[in-house]
Order: C-alpha cells, then sequence, then structure tokens
C-alpha cells in the first residue's frame, strides 16, 4: 500500500468517524440547511437536464429534499446502481417506482429503470479539502464512472455532498482523482477553481 493510499485510509476513518458522532436530530437539521444551500445555488444555474444523486445510507447526509427540488425544475433524478465489483450505473428513480437492494445497504431503481449520463452529480464523500480533492469509501466507483463519462465525451458538473466536520487539511491526491467543482455543506456551496 502507498503511502497516499494509507494516508487517505487514516483520514477517511477518522472523518467517518466524526460524522457518525453528530446526532441524528444534528444531522437532519445539517441536511435540512445542505438542501436549502443547493435549492438556492441551483436556481441562479443554467437547469440540470439529468442529475445524479443518492439515498443516504449509515451518517451521510439526507439529500431526498434536494432532489425533490430539482426534480420539480424539471431535471431527471438518478441513483447509482452496482453493476459489479467495478461498474455504477445511474438508473432514472420516478415518484412510485419500486426500490430493490442493491446491497451495502442501498437501494435503487431496478433494472426496467433507464440508465441516464447526468450533467450533475452530487458525489457522497468521506473527507474533502479546500482545493475539491475527495476522499470517497475506497471503492473507486465514482472515480471509474466520472472517467467513463468524460472518455463518452461528457464533463458532469461534480458536487460534492459532505458535512462541515468531514472537511481534512489535504488530501493527498492519487493521478486518477478528480476534483469537484464544489462541495455542498451545512455551510452552504463552496465552489472550486476546476
Amino acid at each position: 500500500m502507498t503511502d497516499k493510499v494509507q494516508e487517505k485510509v487514516v483520514l477517511r476513518k477518522e472523518r467517518l468517524l466524526a460524522r457518525d458522532a453528530l446526532a441524528e436530530a444534528e444531522r437532519i437539521e445539517k441536511s435540512l440547511s445542505i438542501a436549502d444551500h443547493g435549492e438556492a445555488a441551483f436556481r441562479a444555474e443554467t437547469p440540470f437536464s439529468v442529475v445524479s444523486g443518492f439515498l443516504p445510507i449509515r451518517s451521510e447526509a439526507d439529500i431526498r429534499p434536494l432532489l425533490s427540488s430539482l426534480r420539480q425544475t424539471g431535471a431527471r433524478i438518478t441513483l447509482p446502481v452496482i453493476l459489479d465489483k467495478q461498474t455504477i450505473v445511474f438508473r432514472e428513480l420516478v415518484p412510485g417506482a419500486e426500490l430493490v437492494s442493491m446491497g451495502f445497504g442501498t437501494y435503487g431503481p431496478g433494472p426496467e429503470a433507464a440508465v441516464l449520463d447526468p450533467d450533475l452529480m452530487l458525489v457522497p464523500l468521506a473527507a474533502f479539502d479546500a482545493t475539491g480533492q475527495r476522499i470517497g469509501y475506497g471503492g473507486g466507483y465514482y472515480d471509474r464512472a466520472i472517467d467513463r463519462l468524460h472518455r463518452k465525451g461528457l464533463k458532469p458538473r461534480l458536487i460534492g455532498i459532505a458535512f462541515d466536520c468531514q472537511e481534512v487539511a489535504s488530501v493527498p491526491a492519487e493521478p486518477h482523482d478528480v476534483r469537484l467543482h464544489a462541495v455542498l455543506t451545512e455551510s452552504g456551496l463552496r465552489r472550486f477553481n476546476t
């Protein structure tokens, strides 16, 4: 294991423990602030046609109110679906559709749902820094999905979703890491020069 990988493991564990330490009521309040800030920020931008979000697992921020708001602007909402040990795709989440277990405590649209390429990706993460680097959960699913979209000539806007307590001084970036365009926390949307 390289020094950078080992450092990421340590930072991931520390920041996830900090996130886990937030009381449930505090996470709910912070999640609602994230949704409010996101609605205000995205209202000022060109409408997005396809947005990938996620349903919260463990102590993640709950962005369902933000996804609902984006749907009301006309965006099609997708959720990540794990196809195999290497690949996620983004299946459309339509109101009333049944969600199926995807493993790892996650749920998503079933195989009958349309697979769409997002132009806005709301990305879960374990840690982030002030330059837009992120540490995911260690599986590399989002890195590979973003790379696949880039190879198709697509450049989705990448917005990390986190709580302020997940910020670190510096993420040890590796060549395959893709910087975020912004991160959305309970304090607001912070844009990076990417």
